[in-house]
């Protein structure tokens, strides 16, 4: 359990000095040793569990009055269920290592919201003690249990991932802890899907691209960079990095191409997501993936210039094992010209990162984190109808 909050935050610094025995998991505070009394009238010690609210890797104060517990329902000194803060019993997994019995409301006195977790851990174990104290005269939650040092370079992310803690959908993204993901092409939807991507909890996200960052790269990527950045011309790869390293630690670039002298290194990852626009590249690169027998998605982006306004389509189009006859028919392999209505290179920054979150959306699918109906392997939006069409469907 992440100890670095716990440091830096003074409520829960308060906590500990009190001799509270504290730990935070995935994004939830766990207060251990809990004193209650149960239905026999007997003394049993439980978990009390708080969401938390980071600033960082320091603490806001709780949203709500609303707390978890991990034991038997507690009672009064009469063996009577506490019903004045019962708010549902379900066992329920919360995240990874948190699986609660008893939802909780116990709004503080005066009305209105607790200041700070400390308020909040105190109140309810006052709540949760006092009819233990009844038998057990000596029972607390202060038990100044020793502090070990934890292994906080476990966690992929520099902080603490508290939007699936707060939507309790902790279980689901753990779907998502795939060894290794790559990004071939870092232009403007391959940006995107960075962005996106990073914020999942994959061990290692690889990028490839060899190119520069240019003026024109600004206007249809995510961020903003300096202009003395631009006239720095770093790689996109490199950029984006150490931008997206500020949040996730797995970031790797590769300063090239994929071509016959690495593409070998596809092959170690689970999933790849194709963002590139040379046609015949990537034609060597799907053929190598479908040796390799890896799922793909691979993205386009058509836009033309009418009279008055622009139309076109984007795509995404996706490769499984059990799902590859369509790839040929679905993905332009050839650089421009003919019958590539994919082959125009206007980009529009909107468009780009809609393409990007299609794609991701489509992998999520594939790793179960979101239901997939109908598991199309092809889809394209069409602007001017705002029109959403999903074909080749598992044979």
């Amino acid at each position: 359990m992440s100890q670095k909050p716990i440091s830096r935050s003074d409520d829960l610094m308060r906590l500990r000095a009190a001799g509270y025995n504290i730990g935070i998991r995935a994004g939830f505070l766990l207060v251990k040793e809990v004193p209650y009394l149960n239905s026999k009238k007997e003394v049993k010690r439980g978990t009390l569990v708080d969401k938390l609210k980071l600033a960082g890797d320091v603490t806001e104060p709780p949203e709500d009055h609303v707390a978890y517990f991990i034991g038997e329902y507690p009672c009064h000194q009469d063996g009577k269920p506490i019903e004045q803060i019962g708010n549902s019993s379900q066992n329920r997994e919360l995240a990874d290592g948190v699986t609660i019995d008893h939802t909780f409301s116990a709004k503080p006195q005066p009305a209105g919201n607790y200041a700070d977790h400390h308020a909040k851990v105190e109140t309810y174990c006052s709540i949760l003690g006092g009819p233990a104290r009844t038998v057990e005269p000596l029972a607390t939650a202060r038990t100044y249990p020793p502090v070990t040092p934890e292994d906080e370079d476990k966690s992929i992310f520099s902080y603490i991932d508290t939007a699936s803690s707060r939507a309790e959908i902790g279980l689901m993204t753990q779907k998502l802890a795939l060894e290794r993901v790559a990004i071939v092409g870092l232009g403007g939807t391959g940006s995107y899907v960075l962005d996106l991507v990073a914020k999942t909890p994959v061990r290692e996200i690889h990028l490839f691209d060899n190119d520069e960052l240019l003026t024109h790269n600004a206007f249809r990527a995510p961020g903003a960079p300096s202009l003395e950045e631009l006239r720095a011309k770093p790689l996109k790869v490199n950029h984006l990095a150490a931008i997206y390293s500020k949040m996730h630690r797995g970031i790797i670039s590769h300063a090239s191409h994929v071509d016959e002298e690495n593409i070998g290194l596809l092959r170690q990852m689970n999933f790849v997501f194709l963002c590139l626009d040379d046609g015949a590249a990537k034609k060597y690169v799907i053929g190598k993936l479908h040796e390799f027998g890896l799922s793909f998605v691979d993205v386009g982006m058509g836009i033309y210039l009418g009279e008055e306004s622009l139309g076109g389509q984007l795509r995404v189009t996706t490769s499984t094992p059990g799902k590859r006859d369509h790839i040929e028919r679905r993905i332009p392999l050839s650089d421009g010209g003919g019958k590539n209505e994919y082959s125009t290179n206007i980009q529009i920054a909107d468009l780009n990162a809609l393409n990007a979150a299609l794609a991701v959306i489509k992998w999520k699918k594939l790793f179960h984190f979101y239901a997939d109906y109908q598991n199309e392997h092809h889809s394209t939006y069409g602007i001017e109808l705002q029109l959403l069409t999903k074909e080749d469907g598992p044979v």
